[in-house]
């Protein structure tokens, strides 16, 4: 049996930034606000903090910055994975060098490797830091699926802890929680489908909603997991719309106009993603007052 990063809710936290570079004035409040509202974990540097358009400096920064602002009082997960396995022990060692909780490694994305491919790319990073590792598989998004029985030969690595599965596949999930049990944990990948993971023994989500709900997500996912599901389950019913809206246009758009509706200044996305249509715009305003965030 491992030892999990966390337990409960992690923030897939927004990175905001100017034309000079990421404003650390706006992370920190974002932050600050975080560690406030009872987050459990704030991943930096994943997708929703457009990761894949950030320099290697801007990273390292941004994790640094985290940590440092963080000082211990709930985990910082990096995001340091990448197509090239290379830079990701780079990016990995930097993380850890720096005071990083854990890691997350997405799936190599482009490359498309075979699953002997994941699992030696994985174990190679795994060697190289000492720290916890997340896995993450979402195939929509880079191309590759972690399959159930690669999951159990990553399970056997030392490091590696969990999985983010935003495969979107419940009957894959149940298969992995079946294989994996406590030597690789579960967290929720997608927003709509916390609970229906917490059912099958997830331990959390990496959310996108916590970025403008904190509070009320990280207490919807200790609901389930002390015992209170009726009440788990009404908050993931009335999440359902304001949930919808931040996915109406390719995360993070949607949820970079939400905090900018909530008064912090995180600007627009870096292209190619651009700034979330009046629609959209519309449409966070309205499921947001519905739930009395704004």
């Amino acid at each position: 049996m491992k030892t999990p990063i966390f337990y409960g809710c992690g923030t897939a936290i927004a990175t905001p930034f100017t034309e000079e570079g990421i404003n650390f004035d706006e992370f920190g409040k974002l932050i600050e606000e975080q560690i406030k509202e009872g987050i459990d974990a704030i991943i930096v540097c994943g997708t929703t903090g457009e990761s894949s358009t950030m320099t290697m400096k801007e990273k390292q920064d941004a994790i640094k910055f985290a940590v440092d602002t963080a000082k211990g009082r709930i985990k910082v997960i990096a995001g340091t994975g990448g197509n090239n396995t290379q830079t990701s022990i780079e990016m990995s060692k930097y993380a850890e060098s720096v005071g990083a909780d854990g890691l997350l490694l997405v799936t190599p994305y482009y490359n498309k490797c075979t699953q002997a491919g994941l699992v030696k790319h994985y174990e190679t990073i795994a060697k190289s830091v000492s720290i916890p590792i997340i896995v993450y598989s979402v195939k929509s998004r880079t191309g590759v699926n972690i399959e159930p029985s690669t999951c159990l030969e990553l399970s056997k690595i030392p490091n590696i802890v969990a999985i983010k599965e935003a495969s979107g596949d419940l009957s894959q999930i149940a298969k992995i929680a079946n294989l994996c049990g406590n030597d690789l944990y579960i967290y929720s990948g997608n927003d709509d489908q916390v609970l229906p993971i917490l059912s099958l023994g997830g331990i959390g989500v990496i959310s996108v909603l916590s970025n403008v709900a904190p509070k009320r997500t990280t207490k919807m996912v200790h609901d389930f997991l002390d015992g209170r599901i009726e009440e788990a389950r009404k908050a993931q019913i009335e999440f359902i719309p304001l949930i919808s809206a931040l996915f109406a246009e390719v995360n993070p758009i949607p949820v970079k106009m939400a905090l900018n509706i909530m008064g912090y200044d995180f600007g627009i996305p870096r292209l190619p993603l651009t700034e979330c249509t009046d629609k959209t715009k519309v449409l966070l305003t309205n499921e947001m007052k519905k739930l009395n965030i704004i």
